[in-house]
């Protein structure tokens, strides 16, 4: 087995393995360490939906992505076109200003080229009919920006990618945990110390991308940077990414960027198990909230369930879940859901903690709920609903309350009709926004902000991105958008330290 390679990249998700892609095109030898073993490969990027963002001027640019769409499809579809503008906005807007201004402005517009590479690479991508779209007549009209999903979701973006890394004669170690950066005389990353199936080796490099995740997945540091409570809830992805890459940074004088305090988060059954299930992936996941009700376990909602598209309201909804009694919520809806068929896939698998009923009272004697203080909020609600303006799931469309402590802004319906019926929710983890600082190269920085060198991150690894919230599907654009970078600057640098 070789010692010595042009590029190593620590991870095998989304953002290392586009990394690793993209190194390849650059130079003669990549090699891609794995924490977890074979059968658990993929990262977080195995338990996603595979839901991407990206900018596009019209259906085009979409035609460049899913290169075999169908006349039929093609005019079936309404798209319209998401710029790079409205994507940067959408980065500024729900960060509260705070994403960085350069590497928003790489995102956006190299998200689109990124997609274009990978399909060309073989990554085979599909409209998102069934999370991103409502017939509206004979059209099917998308909504909150990302309406391209991978085939097969995140299950399938990984294997695809693993797939051309075969092709493309790149190397994959499973079961191997990088341990320690190793650095010549003059501080370069030359290697790294890692710990495999035969114990400890020193493994050289020409370059290193760190692209292992974030910490999600360490108790001890989700406790210590996002607070008490953190320690006890669920991981929605892989139990590998415990801050590895962060801490061998770190360690090596990298500035540490980005909000350390902050993390994707959604709503996840409340029976989910401790850490993802590769089986079920994302589906224990709840995003149809915007066409219901949130309540807690005294029956009182505490979110604005219509703010705006689930894009841009989930990750924050899914962290205030902490802040409720026993960090447990219930969604609600009535049989008018049902009916219009608004209930995302997820809703209907075997493994939901769900209650149905005939009644109010029923329902939350059924979930534990207070059953005095659900009927009360209920009936206030309904109250408060603008039965004068048009319902339509499709847009925002103003149908609210109004008069009540959270009034709710769009999709405001009734819940009237049975039967009712509730989901269990709390608080699953995706991935945490702290990280290191990277230049326009993807190079690592230290603490006098110079490129470190040798040394590359992508993926969670890049701090400074998200605060407090995302956009829906940014963080797999992200992940390709930087895990290509990253690659293609560690390979080229590579190449020129041999010549």
């Amino acid at each position: 087995m070789e010692n010595t390679y042009d590029v190593i990249v620590v991870g095998a998700g989304n953002a290392a393995l586009s990394a690793a892609i993209a190194a390849k095109e650059n130079c003669s030898s990549v090699l891609v360490l794995e924490k977890a073993p074979e059968y658990f490969r993929g990262g977080n990027t195995y338990f996603t939906g595979g839901l991407i963002r990206f900018s596009f001027d019209g259906i085009e640019d979409l035609k460049e992505v899913i290169y075999d769409m169908s006349e039929t499809e093609e005019n079936s579809i309404e798209v319209g076109s998401y710029t790079e503008d409205q994507f940067y906005d959408d980065m500024m807007r729900v960060t509260h200003g705070l994403t960085d201004p350069e590497l928003a402005q790489i995102l956006t517009t190299q998200s689109l080229p990124t997609m274009k590479w990978l399909t060309q690479k073989g990554v085979r991508f599909v409209m998102a009919f069934g999370r991103q779209a409502f017939k509206d007549g004979d059209k099917y009209r998308f909504w909150g920006g990302a309406i391209v999903e991978a085939v097969g979701a995140g299950k399938g973006l990984s294997d695809q990618q693993f797939e051309v890394c075969k092709r493309d004669g790149i190397e994959v170690r499973y079961g191997t945990e990088a341990k320690k950066l190793i650095q010549d005389n003059k501080g370069r990353i030359c290697g790294i110390t890692v710990l495999g199936p035969d114990g400890f080796e020193d493994i050289s490099a020409g370059s290193v991308v760190l692209a292992s995740g974030g910490f999600e997945a360490n108790a001890e540091m989700r406790s210590r940077y996002l607070g008490p409570g953190w320690e006890n809830v669920k991981v929605r992805g892989v139990p590998y990414n415990t801050g590895d890459g962060i801490r061998m940074a770190l360690e090596v004088g990298a500035q540490s960027h980005g909000h350390y305090s902050g993390c994707h988060a959604v709503a996840w059954d409340m029976n989910a198990p401790a850490s993802g299930d590769r089986n079920i992936t994302e589906l224990y996941q709840k995003h149809s909230y915007p066409f219901g009700l949130i309540v807690n376990l005294n029956g009182k909602r505490f979110v604005d369930e219509g703010y705006d598209f689930r894009n841009y309201t989930y990750v924050t909804y899914g962290r205030a879940l902490m802040d409720q009694p026993q960090g447990l919520a219930y969604q609600i809806f009535d049989g008018k859901v049902i009916k219009r068929k608004l209930l995302r896939d997820e809703y209907n698998i075997p493994e939901v903690t769900r209650f149905e009923a005939n009644t109010i009272e029923e329902l939350a004697v059924g979930l534990d709920i207070d059953p005095q203080g659900l009927v009360e909020e209920i009936e206030a609600y309904n109250k408060a609903v603008r039965t004068d303006i048009e319902y339509n799931p499709t847009i925002k469309d103003g149908r609210c309350t109004e008069g009540l402590e959270v009034n709710k802004t769009n999709w405001a319906e009734t819940i009237d009709t049975p039967p009712y019926v509730g989901y269990a929710v709390t608080t699953g983890i995706s991935f945490t926004f702290g990280g290191v600082k990277i230049n326009n190269r993807g190079q690592i920085m230290n603490s006098s902000l110079e490129p470190i060198p040798g040394l590359y991150a992508a993926g969670e690894m890049v701090g400074g991105l998200f605060y407090y919230n995302y956009p829906g599907g940014s963080g797999l654009s992200a992940g390709m958008t930087f895990g290509k970078l990253a690659g293609e600057t560690a390979g080229r640098d590579a190449m020129v330290l041999k010549d």
